[in-house]
């Protein structure tokens, strides 16, 4: 993949005093990588299949040892973060949607690091939040955010991540949540039957069941059973490629009803947060949608909290186009960890 940067607020004059650092953001299908050069210059970014390596340890190697870092000359790094799809609760790090598990300070001992951090994706992505410029983020729907007041985060990609930002007098405080893995709530009768189909698979259906990838696929086979269409065996990507296009009616009522089911969700946040600053929709799915999804019935959904409706109209919500934000998130928490040492 090509190198390239990411420019973000702060000066760029400054260099580290501990030289160059390692910033990573690891889901469950990709691994991103880049080197952060001086404060806000994000460089020789790469995106490595985790697929394709045994251990994070190993696909973290390839990264340092690649033509794109040996490209910008650095060289004997020696502080890292990275930004993980799972809870972050001790030293050990088992991931829930790939194999890959790990302990914080083997992996900072064989990468020879003085400083490895390591936490949830999105209290990274939320961290980014305050960062993101008019350009990087996409307003859906109304509203008008409240300085100083809580922001929620919600993403939905190979799981579905949730946080938020809840503000205090020395700066904000990212959420440490697992919320993806609450239990779904269908709002109508056809989300009643996809619950109870995917029941027949899963004992306990959370969010993150139908709120990600794998999710698409579930709904997609609970309204072709549901409407007695046949099914056939379709990836997410192709399910929303056909909504996309306007080939296959199924796949955009598919496409409608994780929209709208991913409203409740984002409501439920907002209400749960009074994150009348604003929601904030991340994750691999959702900005692939476009219009679709502007279209779709997501902010209706978020505000249908019957009497809680007009708290909801005026709490605005984003889609986040940034390419790379949790980079900027996770930056920052290891700045403030070096500054505490």
């Amino acid at each position: 993949m090509t190198a390239h940067s990411v420019q973000t607020p702060p000066s760029l004059s400054t260099v580290f005093p501990g030289g160059p650092r390692l910033l990573a953001d690891v889901g469950g299908t990709n691994a991103r990588f880049a080197l952060e050069t001086a404060p806000g210059k994000i460089d020789a970014i790469d995106v490595l299949a985790c697929a394709d390596y045994p251990t994070l340890a190993a696909a973290l190697v390839a990264y340092l040892a690649s033509p794109i870092v040996a490209q910008t000359g650095v060289t004997g790094i020696r502080n890292g973060a990275i930004a993980i799809a799972n809870p972050v609760t001790g030293d050990m790090v088992r991931m829930t949607n790939h194999h890959w598990e790990f302990s914080i300070e083997a992996l900072r001992r064989e990468v020879n690091f003085d400083t490895l951090v390591v936490v949830n994706d999105f209290t990274a992505l939320a961290s980014s939040l305050p960062q993101l410029s008019a350009a990087q983020k996409h307003q859906v729907g109304g509203g008008v955010g409240v300085p100083g007041t809580p922001l929620g985060l919600i993403g939905a990609g190979t799981g579905l991540g949730v946080s938020g930002l809840i503000p205090g007098k020395e700066g904000w405080t990212a959420l440490l949540s697992e919320g993806g893995h609450v239990t779904f709530s269908p709002a109508n009768p056809t989300e009643v039957a996809i619950l109870q189909f995917a029941w027949k698979e899963f004992d306990h259906v959370s969010a993150e069941r139908l709120m990600s990838g794998a999710g698409i696929e579930l709904i997609y086979r609970a309204l072709a059973d549901f409407s007695g269409a046949p099914a056939e065996k379709l990836s997410a990507a192709e399910i929303s490629r056909r909504a996309l296009t306007g080939e296959c009616a199924l796949c955009d009522d598919v496409v409608e009803a994780f929209c709208c089911m991913l409203g409740t969700i984002a409501g439920n946040i907002a209400v749960t947060l009074g994150a009348q600053g604003g929601v904030y929709i991340g994750g691999g799915i959702v900005p692939k949608l476009g219009q679709r999804f502007d279209r779709s019935g997501f902010r209706a959904r978020f505000e249908a909290k019957g009497r809680f409706q007009h708290y909801l109209s005026a709490v605005p919500t984003w889609v986040i186009t940034a390419e790379y934000p949790a980079f900027v998130g996770v930056s920052a928490i290891l700045s403030e960890r070096l500054a505490s040492a």
